[in-house]
């Protein structure tokens, strides 16, 4: 069985070779054992009781297949972004020249740098590994987050968003920061990126122009880029689009990747789910696929079950109930996938 459980100590190694098969665009998950280990420190720390409103928390998840104990996938959730280092992003707008005795008026593109999106919840750092996407596993690393966020709301902001890795090429470069980004930072998109990623953003600050950029002064390569996802990033793109999330043009300060945005409680997988109560035994013969989380937080659990439900009544096999840890009577969350 395929479950989602937060990461601990132990699962330092399968973190870190999940690290080195992400290739570039993942800086959130970065190919260093002492970083790695600093993200499970402040994720056991924030996988505690009490806590009531979101502040710094950082949950970080693993999909553990449970008959060989291999970690096969990583997804995290934060609880709020820019409270700290500032969350910067641009923000296409529009500006308008004029000059009505020259019978000029000219629409101009723009972005703008901001800090827009400072104290809302960002889902994060998702990867699984390339032989375990089938079985709807992506699904249930991506959904899962939706379903903690689901029982345990107080932890998260009113809003949500996604930054989507944006365009490039097989080396990772990317064309949106060789027009812009890189005549203001002497270093490359990589090392401006894997710094961004570790929350170091001061030196975006300190760097960026703070005026607005128009964008007929970039070459047509960027501009063909900006709101684009990588083609390995569709597929989550789609997903979350299922979910709710939409994009409101804003964008990532490097590649320009999009970030998309929704209301918590209207993500789709929170809104489309439901507390039913545990009932240990066989299922009736009208089986179908749910989702279903237990409503713990430091020994949060989240898998499909093959099984039927009954009024609010959900049955589960005892052996599943051990792998997901409820019992009978236990309240848990539950989604029927495929709806």
């Amino acid at each position: 069985m395929m479950i989602i459980r937060p990461a601990r100590d132990q699962d330092i190694d399968g973190l870190y070779s999940l690290a080195e098969k992400t290739g570039p665009g993942l800086t959130t998950l970065p190919k260093d054992r002492e970083q790695l280990e600093a993200k499970i420190d402040l994720s056991l720390s924030s996988f505690v009781d009490g806590i009531s409103g979101p502040e710094f928390e950082y949950y970080l998840f693993v999909l553990e297949d449970t008959k060989t104990g291999h970690i096969a996938g990583t997804s995290a959730l934060a609880a709020t972004v820019g409270l700290e280092e500032g969350f910067y992003t641009y923000h296409l707008g529009t500006t308008v020249h004029t000059a009505p005795k020259l019978n000029v008026h000219n629409v101009i593109n723009t972005l703008y740098l901001g800090n827009d999106y400072t104290g809302v919840s960002e889902i994060c750092t998702l990867f699984l590994e390339p032989d375990y996407r089938k079985d709807r596993n992506g699904s249930l690393l991506s959904r899962s987050r939706f379903m903690f966020t689901a029982m345990h709301m107080k932890r998260f902001s009113t809003k949500m968003i996604a930054e989507l890795r944006g365009v490039s090429d097989e080396h990772g470069n990317s064309p949106f920061w060789d027009a812009l980004g890189s005549h203001f930072f002497s270093m490359s998109f990589q090392e401006a990126d894997a710094l961004s990623g570790e929350g170091r953003n001061q030196f975006i600050a300190e760097l960026m122009p703070k005026y607005p950029i128009y964008l007929s002064l970039l070459p047509e390569e960027a501009h063909e880029v900006i709101g684009q996802v990588h083609p390995n990033t569709r597929p989550a793109l789609a997903m979350l689009e299922k979910e709710g999330f939409q994009y409101k043009n804003y964008v990532d300060i490097f590649d320009a990747g999009p970030t998309v945005e929704v209301q918590t409680e209207k993500i789709r997988t929170i809104r489309k789910s439901d507390n039913y109560t545990v009932k240990i035994g066989a299922s009736a013969d009208n089986n179908r696929q749910y989702m279903v989380a237990n409503g713990k937080v430091e020994n949060f659990r989240c898998g499909y079950v093959e099984t039927s439900t009954n009024e609010n009544n959900i049955f589960i096999e005892q052996a599943i109930a051990e792998s997901l840890e409820v019992n009978d009577g236990d309240i848990v969350r539950v989604y029927q996938t495929g709806i």
